[in-house]
């Protein structure tokens, strides 16, 4: 807080916001009830945040903070897959528990723009899924594999919070369906998608065979899988 308390009315007028939102998910704030709910006039707000869309990015910027929180309080597994897994729960269930900053943060669509507060949650699920990429376990690359997790992890907690009913079974299904689909893992029975669920699950499990065994078998597969 600032001596003369402006970062303080800042902060007032943002929670005010923020809460709105949190009441009212998917309903649209009203600036003056903000300015009402802090006691202050609408200069004050303007003179802050610019424009109503300068007070939602920054409320925006609080549900991803809220969000990144709540990820980074759950340990690495050690294996991207699951990560991958760990973090879709993770994601589904902050949308749920959350609705009036999820769709701001997800729901509001505009053509052409890209908050650039999505764009810190979207590193760490690149980050996945180069690693998973550098392992040799996705059958696309690990920007579209990237794409792939989020698009689907974005729809499902969307329709659960729309039909504001929760639906973990379709919301596995679905999360399976996209890893096996950036995986090869699937139901699909030829050589090369056998030799990247055998791979897929070697690297799942490296205490099995160990950390050069597993290195080793991964090799091998590849090459088979690139022969096909």
């Amino acid at each position: 807080m600032t001596g003369d308390g402006r970062g303080d009315t800042r902060t007032r007028i943002l929670d005010a916001a923020a809460q709105m939102i949190a009441n009212g998910p998917g309903e649209e704030i009203s600036l003056r009830a903000v300015c009402a709910e802090v006691g202050v006039k609408m200069p004050t707000l303007y003179h802050f945040f610019g424009n109503k869309q300068g007070l939602l990015e920054a409320v925006m910027d609080r549900g991803f903070d809220l969000y990144l929180a709540e990820k980074e309080a759950h340990e690495s597994s050690g294996d991207p897959i699951q990560d991958l897994r760990d973090g879709w729960d993770a994601h589904v269930a902050f949308g749920v528990a959350n609705p009036g900053f999820y769709t701001l943060m997800y729901g509001k669509v505009v053509p052409g723009y890209s908050p650039a507060a999505q764009s810190r949650p979207s590193q760490i699920l690149r980050g996945l899924t180069e690693r998973a990429a550098a392992q040799g376990r996705l059958v696309v690359s690990a920007e579209q594999a990237a794409a792939h997790i989020l698009v689907t992890n974005i729809g499902v907690t969307l329709r659960m919070i729309i039909l504001a009913e929760e639906d973990w079974e379709l919301s596995r299904s679905v999360r399976e369906g996209a890893i096996a689909a950036i995986t090869g893992t699937g139901t699909d029975s030829s050589p090369r998608s056998i030799m990247h669920l055998a791979l897929e699950y070697a690297n799942a499990r490296p205490d099995v065979l160990g950390q050069e065994e597993t290195a080793m078998l991964s090799a091998w597969l590849r090459r088979l899988s690139d022969s096909q």
